[in-house]
C-alpha cells in the first residue's frame, strides 16, 4: 500500500507541476495581441498533434489491437463533441457583446477538459512503470512534467485573456493535471493492467486531442489572426511535440 501511495503522489506531483508552472506562464503573458493568441493556439495544435501522432497512436497499436485504437479514437471524439455542445450552451447564454472573450474562454475550457483526458493515460504509464521499474517510472514522469509545461500555457493564455480571474485559471490548470495521480494510482493498483485498457485510453486520449486540435485551436487560431505566425507557430509547436515525445 506503502508504495502504490509513493507512486500516486509522484505521479500527482509531476503530472500538475508542469501544467501548473505552464499555467502561471501563461497569465503572465504581458502581450495580449490577437496576432500573439493566434500564434500561441497554433503553437498548442502543432503541440497536440505530434504527441497524437508519435506518442499516443503509436503506443496503443504497439499494445492493442488496430479496431480497438479507432474505437477509441472515435469514442474520444463523440465525447469531446458532447462536451464541446455542452460548454456551447453556457456560453451562449452571455450577451453577443462578450462574443469574442467567450469563445476564446471556452477554447481554453475545452482544452483543459481535453489534457485532463490526456493525462489519466499518461498516469497510467507512470504507473506501470514504476512496476516494472523505480528508474522506468522516474523517467516516464519527468518526461511527462516538461511536455505539461506548454499544454499549461495553451490552456492559461486563451482562459486568461477570455476574462477569467487568474486564481480561477490556475485551479483549473492544477485540475487539469490531477488526473495524471489518478491514473497513476490505477497503473499501480493493477500493475499488470490489460494491455488492451491501456491501448483504449490511449486511444480515447488521442481521439480526444484530435478534435480539440481540428474543432477549437485551428478555428480559433485562424478567427484571431489571419497571417504566417500562425503557420510558424504550428510548426514550432510540432516539433517541440517531437522534441517532447523522444524524452
Amino acid at each position: 500500500m506503502e508504495e502504490i501511495l509513493k507512486t500516486t503522489l509522484i505521479g500527482l506531483f509531476f503530472g500538475t507541476f508542469g501544467t501548473t508552472l505552464g499555467g502561471i506562464i501563461g497569465i503572465k503573458f504581458k502581450n495580449t495581441s490577437n496576432k500573439f493568441l493566434g500564434f500561441v493556439l497554433s503553437l498548442a495544435s502543432g503541440l497536440m498533434i505530434a504527441i497524437v501522432c508519435f506518442d499516443l497512436v503509436p503506443e496503443a497499436l504497439e499494445i492493442g489491437k488496430f479496431s480497438n485504437v479507432i474505437v477509441g479514437v472515435i469514442i474520444g471524439i463523440i465525447s469531446m463533441i458532447a462536451c464541446d455542445i455542452l460548454v456551447q450552451k453556457k456560453f451562449n447564454t452571455k450577451s453577443v457583446s462578450n462574443k469574442a472573450s467567450n469563445s476564446l474562454l471556452k477554447t481554453g475550457i475545452i482544452v483543459s477538459v481535453g489534457l485532463a483526458l490526456h493525462n489519466f493515460p499518461e498516469g497510467l504509464a507512470i504507473g506501470s512503470g514504476f512496476e516494472a521499474s523505480t528508474k522506468l517510472g522516474l523517467s516516464l514522469a519527468l518526461a511527462i512534467c516538461l511536455h505539461d509545461i506548454p499544454e499549461g500555457i495553451s490552456m492559461a493564455v486563451p482562459m486568461k485573456n477570455g476574462g477569467m480571474k487568474a486564481s480561477k485559471v490556475i485551479l483549473y490548470v492544477i485540475l487539469s493535471g490531477v488526473t495524471t495521480g489518478v491514473g497513476a494510482f490505477f497503473g499501480a493498483i493493477i500493475g499488470n493492467i490489460s494491455q488492451e485498457i491501456i491501448c483504449m485510453c490511449l486511444a480515447f486520449a488521442a481521439g480526444a486531442m484530435l478534435y480539440i486540435v481540428s474543432g477549437e485551436l485551428i478555428p480559433e487560431s485562424n478567427k484571431l489572426y489571419k497571417g504566417r505566425m500562425n503557420a510558424i507557430g504550428n510548426i514550432i509547436g510540432f516539433l517541440l511535440g517531437i522534441l517532447a515525445t523522444q524524452i
